[in-house]
């Protein structure tokens, strides 16, 4: 129904977005992210920099997007700011050349940003839908993301209606825009598929200028099968869960789960849907990957929330072909929603999310190496974190052959705190940090989660600690780092002082 609106070239949509704009786009990983618009944005930017004209924007999206945003603008040199999350390389490396101001954010904080004009006004979104009616009503696709507090606040909004995509799927959304405060009523949800809101987003019609037709699938990356060491990852984090819940720790009905992305996190996932003892379930996520997916079609899982399908091409053509089906199992909704901090406590969620390192105290870094260069940044994993029933963290051992301990005396960037961890897995053990006083986390951690090339290099590190109610020795909690940025390799120099 979008006759009543200009249709648009991709290249006619770029050329209303002028440098310096603040521009919105959809996408909630590369989920449901805008594509022939920023595509076009970036061949303006080439176009204008060969004739020596400044062009580049400042980007807002819900998290991070596909090829045809982040690397393509970042790679044409179009973007001089980005919030709130990003997983590109090209952009990536722009970012930690200082090229790119990046703004790395809680997921649910961004909406309610937007509303009080925290990075200013928004002057065009750019968002995808599957349909779009005279009236307003805007049917996102595979993902909801910030696109409704987007269409709320953007001065311009330029739709992109993806043929591509099924309009079913549109209308699996749930979409709630919660009061502002301080008159914001709490959320009466109180089931992980309790629908609470409408199945589109609403904006001005007369804000639309103009809709860009595409049928580009969405850009997913692959997913790797189950490696020795993401199993057995995954094998720890089982035998944890089934021991809670024979301890009655642990509700008989189980709870709902939510699981960062990667392989890892599909392994874990794939790990406990194989699980005998544990009872089927559901999930209160931000994404639903390829693993539970699977889980969801052989009915081993109940039913999904989540903010975004982050799934393989032929798992988003069977959900077309079998509407019926997944219709009632999966609600996608605002990310203010899918991680509402109070929603996640009150479901009791039971969170998993990866780290790039771990220090003895069980403060985690999950975005910078070295505390300096950024991954990705910190998503939605401290929205879950801090107020999941239970708050595990999983990672490898070691990175790079060996050359780097993911298990460190002190993290070189904290993104979440000691006070929000509660459990530490690797491929070597796990570690339950509920009740363990600092002097005794660091050497549970050591013994169980270390790498045993790193153990007795950790543990020494300990015994040279004055005593205190935390053992560290400021002079020397970085000499593993120094070691890997002067020798390439954490255990490089037998004259280190941690040693």
């Amino acid at each position: 129904m979008s006759g009543a609106f200009p249709i648009l070239s991709a290249a006619e949509a770029a050329e209303l977005i002028d440098h310096g704009m603040l521009v919105a786009m959809s996408g909630f990983t590369p989920a449901g992210a805008a594509k022939a618009v920023p595509r076009a944005i970036a061949d303006r930017a080439k176009i204008l920099h060969e004739a020596g004209q400044p062009f580049r924007i400042r980007v807002l999206t819900g998290a991070s997007t596909g090829t045809s945003l982040d690397d393509a603008l970042a790679e044409a040199d179009a973007v001089s700011w980005r919030a709130p999350y990003q997983s590109s390389r090209p952009l990536r490396q722009r970012i930690n050349k200082g090229e790119v101001e990046f703004v790395d954010m809680h997921l649910s904080h961004l909406p309610q940003s937007v509303l009080f004009g925290h990075f200013g006004d928004i002057d065009v979104a750019v968002i995808e839908a599957t349909d779009v009616t005279e009236d307003g009503k805007v049917y996102l696709s595979t993902s909801v993301g910030a696109s409704p507090t987007f269409l709320l606040k953007a001065k311009k909004v330029i739709i992109e209606l993806n043929r591509g995509q099924s309009k079913e799927i549109g209308k699996m959304a749930d979409v709630v825009v919660p009061d502002t405060p301080p008159h914001r009523k709490s959320l009466a949800l109180d089931h992980p598929l309790q629908r609470i809101g409408t199945r589109y987003a609403q904006v001005d019609p007369s804000k639309i200028v103009g809709i860009v037709e595409n049928d580009q699938p969405d850009e997913l990356g692959g997913f790797t099968a189950s490696d020795e060491l993401s199993s057995a990852i995954a094998g720890y984090v089982v035998q944890f869960l089934t021991e809670e819940l024979a301890a009655g720790r642990i509700p008989k009905e189980f709870l709902p789960m939510q699981s960062g992305v990667g392989n890892v996190a599909n392994a874990v996932t794939e790990g406990i849907g194989a699980s005998t003892e544990i009872p089927d379930f559901y999930m209160y996520t931000e994404v639903l990957q390829p693993a539970p997916f699977r889980l969801l079609k052989s009915g081993r899982m109940k039913g999904a929330s989540s903010c975004g399908l982050t799934l393989l091409p032929e798992q988003i053509q069977e959900i077309s072909e079998d509407i019926d089906f997944y219709r009632d199992r999966i609600v996608l909704r605002p990310q203010e929603i899918s991680n509402n901090p109070a929603i996640v406590r009150q479901l009791g969620v039971i969170a998993m999310n990866t780290a790039l390192e771990v220090d003895f105290y069980g403060h985690v870094n999950s975005t910078h190496v070295c505390g300096q260069n950024i991954m990705n940044g910190i998503g939605g994993s401290g929205d879950f974190a801090r107020n999941a029933y239970l708050s595990i963290f999983v990672c490898p051992s070691t990175a790079k052959d060996g050359k780097i301990s993911t298990i460190v005396p002190m993290c070189s960037h904290v993104d979440h705190n000691e006070h929000s961890v509660e459990v530490i897995v690797t491929e070597q053990g796990l570690a339950d940090l509920r009740g363990v006083a600092p002097a005794q986390r660091a050497r549970l951690i050591i013994d169980n989660c270390a790498h045993p090339m790193y153990r007795d290099m950790l543990h020494r590190y300990i015994e040279k600690c004055k005593p205190g109610h935390i053992y560290h020795d400021l002079e020397r909690c970085f000499d593993m780092h120094r070691n890997l940025m002067r020798h390439g390799d954490m255990l490089a120099g037998e004259t280190s002082s941690v040693a």
